[in-house]
């Protein structure tokens, strides 16, 4: 057996597509063209797909690169041959030779697959799925603006508010011009229409929600909203883009499925638990060189951290790392000091991404203290100002 790893050519790429399609048992014919393919190919043929894309995440205010790894996937009858850990390590030792990008995150079709590779779940996604009647709040403020629908010519707006709003974030997608696009133009389904409206007051521009409405399959005249997007600068537009919801009184339930742990709405409503509340993983994160990674996100406290990592797949992250912080910057160099903590280089993506903190990674047994004094220090340098939330698949 002679296993190859190389990019798909693109007469091969037929090939990808159906080795992708066969090993996720779906259609890929929506899937844009990926940036980048490493696939596995045996005795020349292709049998691992492998590709990513080329990503801006905000994290905790600064813009980091990250590739976005998708169309993952092996042939049945060539599995178990270890072909996609070969190409994955294959991808993490480039992306450390080139050391532009220094973080891999995705979508896991199973968790267990990744988890191999030291992947972690850094987001953590909320669902909702309530009737429009109990949209009833009980605080919060009045909203005094307005809603109006977007036209075409004036969609700018939504990603002027976009913008604004991930700004501070942690996890947000950087979104492009054809990112937009695929939002704003989703595939044509029978009797769906999309909708847009932008909450206003005062002549500002302060939140909006992009919708679906679709009907309810077995239900005659029974329709649900699916909220794709939806966000908000002040507590006014957002209280003001619910209640618009609560009034569409036609509709059997309000569905959004991608609401970050943050939403403020169970703590606003008269009855929270009408909301059904599902929690799931989201985007998995991996860091990939830490000498690169860890100076790029954003920090807003001045700490010293130092820390070791044990990374069997990424030889180049093994051993103690000094990083000082502050919110200018930061800087990490290798040491000879005694760890403060000691972790596995699954770990360091929760605390990387503010998914949890050092002294919960602790108490769960994800790392090692060698110095408890160092957990507070710990905890307030590696926090960010909301928790990691991403709207946005890849």
């Amino acid at each position: 057996m002679k296993l190859e790893i190389r990019q798909a050519n693109p007469e091969e790429m037929v090939d990808f597509k159906r080795v992708a399609e066969t090993a996720l048992m779906s259609t890929m014919d929506h899937v844009p063209a990926p940036d980048q393919t490493l696939c596995g190919f045996v005795d020349g043929k292709l049998v691992t797909s492998y590709a990513a894309w080329s990503l801006t995440v905000v994290m905790n205010g600064k813009d980091v690169p990250v590739a976005g790894i998708t169309m993952v996937g092996t042939l049945p009858v060539s599995r178990r041959i270890g072909t996609l850990r070969k190409v994955t390590t294959r991808h993490f030792e480039i992306l450390h030779e080139e050391g532009e990008v220094s973080v891999a995150a995705l979508y896991a079709s199973r968790a267990a697959i990744y988890r191999r590779y030291e992947y972690s779940p850094v987001v953590t996604v909320n669902s909702y799925s309530v009737e429009p009647r109990y949209l009833e709040f009980i605080a919060g403020h009045e909203p005094k603006g307005s809603l109006k629908e977007v036209r075409d010519d004036e969609v700018s707006a939504l990603n002027d508010l976009y913008e604004q709003f991930i700004n501070v974030r942690t996890g947000y997608l950087r979104r492009s011009e054809d990112m937009w696009k695929r939002r704003l133009s989703p595939r044509p389904q029978e009797h769906v229409e999309q909708f847009k409206v932008i909450y206003k007051e005062d002549r500002k521009d302060l939140g909006y929600a992009i919708y679906t409405v679709r009907p309810v399959q077995g239900k005659q005249f029974a329709h649900n909203i699916h909220i794709n997007d939806l966000i908000w600068l002040t507590p006014s537009a957002y209280r003001g883009i619910w209640e618009f919801f609560n009034r569409m009184d036609i509709l059997d339930e309000v569905k959004w499925g991608q609401v970050p742990v943050y939403d403020p709405l169970p703590c606003l409503l008269k009855e929270p638990r009408m909301l059904k509340v599902k929690s799931t993983d989201g985007m998995y994160g991996r860091i990939v060189d830490v000498a690169g990674a860890l100076p790029q996100r954003g920090y807003d406290e001045e700490g010293k951290l130092i820390f070791k990592i044990n990374d069997d797949l990424c030889r180049w992250n093994q051993g103690t790392w000094i990083m000082e912080t502050s919110p200018d910057g930061a800087t990490i160099t290798p040491g000879s000091e005694t760890p403060q903590l000691e972790m596995p280089a699954s770990t360091l993506p929760l605390l990387y991404f503010g998914q949890v903190s050092a002294t919960e990674a602790a108490r769960m047994g994800r790392l090692d203290v060698n110095d408890p004094n160092s957990l507070p220090v710990w905890d307030r340098v590696m926090s960010t100002r909301y928790k990691p939330a991403c709207a946005d698949g890849f």
